[in-house]
């Protein structure tokens, strides 16, 4: 937003400094400047109290001033992918340059026990599946919501909630959070900040709130402004996920056999002069491309014309409708928000009555199984302004893609294992953005815009000689060829299993070659298939496990890592259960103590998992 006279309480000369500054100021500045000015207006309303008191006043109202604040704060968070890990050390750096001692924990380490003693709490937290926490943050989430939770009638909190609007319950483990800190007795800070996928802006905002508010009430001064721009540290690489490297592809293969009927990309990526590092465990951002044929589909449905310039970003940027269209909005994916902003823009009366109250069940299949361009056909859309329709539409979402590559292996270089999706819906083909992408539009010496995600919550463990089971049907896989790859370099001595299916062992059996290799070598201990379109039976990975229980549970025993890689809404939830049941038939616990013992790996680091 620009300052002018009319929308702000400064004149005019005022406002044209502050618009040539304002755009100029880094993250960091900003919050500095927040800070500073929170922290000057403090001292000077104080100071402006005691000049206009009466000179008969008691001295107590002379000297009464606004209760300090706690120099000390204390950071958590719950990830599953590393996002809010990530945006939680940001913040530590931040509230540590302006002087605040900083204790920062994941959810799933922090003891409990001693919340009650936190006067600045600041919770970062993304919510995973259908409304879930992530797993590191399972204990904090249970200890809260449970009687042994402590009174907080000191506290003072904010909470940075990640989500994404295509999903029902958006951002739902932060607003559990807010809602039960507030009960037991806990003060908000400042209001809670729920962000969609394309967090980064938002989450600064509120960096920049709590500083500022931290700042108003302590004694803690502001610290001097550091650039973001500024030359990076020795060894750190300047890309990012807000500033994405351009990598050359090397390799785009298919892995699946002639006759399947799945198409396995693997696709191999230089990083050559990125600097850009990675472990296995992390995972690798690629910025995707709508498909031309939607983007053309979707420009004629709403009699656009694919020239005329739109805005993109903040800034004001302008691009041509259909460059816009194929590299900037997200135009696959409905959500509720967008459906009520059409509304609202239109007056469309069928799309006001979805979104009315007793039509939840509709809106939702609609939502689940629609794109952009049903929604302009469905409701008769056709002749809306481009410019007003697309202001109104989110960035297009990085998709992220566990590596299947050992750095150390592989220098200089990143590989991956994609699933080409592609299907029918509605007599119309429906296609993954970037997978059909990768598929069919990128070819060796293009080059992708990627960024590494790091991902401290599926790591290697810190020994060596641990032994790792690896559980990781179809693509789910990848990560554990970076793991093996990464094993073999380093002379690990620890035992490790993999169990892996898929649809067919002559046609979907992905990196076959490599895992026998690694069986004959001793890289790979034991492996365990299921393939499950090969027996009259369906046979899939939990069920090898339980046929293997009792290795399995003596490899428990023995202090293994457990390792889950793939889908979340079926795969995970079944492999979950057979590893509580091999508890219970082979450790003979109870269904109650079972589950502890699950949660205690979790909180051990000894069972991880990277499901989506």
């Amino acid at each position: 937003m620009e300052l002018q006279v009319t929308n702000s309480p400064f004149n005019q000369e005022q406002a044209d400094l502050l618009n040539r500054l304002l755009p100029t100021l880094t993250d960091t500045q900003r919050i500095w400047l927040g800070g500073y000015i929170a922290a000057s207006l403090g001292t000077a309303s104080a100071a402006a109290a005691t000049a206009s008191a009466p000179a008969n006043a008691p001295l107590a109202t002379l000297t009464e001033t606004a209760p300090s604040i706690s120099k000390e704060v204390t950071v958590l968070f719950g990830s599953q992918t590393g996002n809010s890990d990530r945006l939680a050390k940001k913040l530590t750096k931040q509230l540590e340059e302006n002087g605040f001692q900083v204790t920062v924990s994941d959810m799933g380490s922090y003891k409990s026990n001693n919340l009650k003693k936190v006067e600045n709490l600041l919770i970062v937290v993304s919510t995973h599946g259908e409304g879930e926490p992530p797993d590191n943050a399972i204990p904090f989430y249970e200890f809260l919501h449970s009687k042994r939770a402590p009174k907080l009638d000191g506290l003072r909190y904010s909470i940075l909630a990640l989500g994404d609007t295509s999903y029902e319950f958006f951002c739902q483990t932060g607003k559990d959070f807010d809602k039960r800190l507030e009960e037991l007795g806990g003060k908000p800070l400042t209001p809670r900040v729920d962000c969609d996928v394309d967090f980064d802006e938002a989450a600064a905002e509120w960096m920049t709130q709590v500083l500022a508010s931290l700042n108003e009430g302590s004694s803690a001064q502001p610290a001097g402004i550091t650039s973001q721009t500024a030359v990076s540290a020795e060894g750190e690489s300047e890309y990012s996920r807000t500033n994405p490297f351009h990598a050359e592809v090397l390799e785009n293969l298919n892995l699946n056999g002639r006759g399947s009927d799945r198409e396995t990309r693997h696709i191999e990526l230089s990083l050559e002069g990125s600097n850009l590092q990675y472990e296995p465990g992390d995972s690798l951002g690629i910025y995707p491309e709508n498909h031309p044929r939607l983007v053309d589909e979707l420009i004629e449905a709403f009699a656009w014309n694919a020239e005329e310039l739109v805005p993109v970003g903040k800034n004001g940027e302008e691009q041509t409708l259909r460059e816009a269209l194929l590299r900037y909005y997200e135009i696959t994916v409905l959500t509720k928000p967008l459906l009520t902003q059409v509304a609202e823009l239109t007056s469309n009366p069928e799309l006001t009555n979805l979104l009315s109250a007793g039509h939840e069940t509709e809106l939702r299949a609609y939502l689940a199984g629609h794109d952009l361009l049903d929604l302009v056909q469905d409701f008769n859309l056709k002749g809306v302004s481009a410019r007003s329709f697309t202001a109104l539409l989110r960035k297009i979402p990085a998709r992220l893609y566990s590596i299947a590559s050992s750095l150390k292996a592989n220098p200089d270089e990143v590989h991956l294992t994609v699933r080409t999706v592609r299907y029918e819906n509605q007599g119309r083909e429906r296609y993954g953005v970037c997978s059909v992408q990768l598929a069919e539009r990128v070819e060796a010496g293009d080059t992708l815009p990627v960024f590494i995600q790091s991902n401290p919550n599926f790591k290697l463990p810190d020994s060596s000689d641990t032994p790792i089971i690896m559980i990781g049907p179809g693509t789910g896989v990848a990560p554990f060829r970076a793991f093996l790859g990464e094993r073999e370099e380093t002379g690990a001595e620890g035992k490790s299993w993999l169990f892996y299916g898929d649809q067919h062992f002559s046609t979907d059996f992905l990196y076959q070659v490599e895992w026998q290799r690694w069986l004959k070598d001793g890289v790979l201990t034991r492996m365990d298939v299921a393939f499950s379109r090969d027996t009259d039976q369906k046979v899939y990975v939990q069920h090898r496990m339980l046929e293997k229980s009792k290795e399995l549970y003596q490899w428990l025993q023995e202090g293994a890592a457990v390792y889950v890689c793939g889908d979340e809404k079926k795969m995970a939830h079944d492999v979950h259960a057979a590893l509580a049941s091999i508890l219970q038939q082979e450790g003979g616990l109870s269904p109650e103590e079972a589950a502890d013992y699950l949660t205690q790996m979790q909180q051990q680091k000894r069972y991880q998992r990277d499901v989506y």
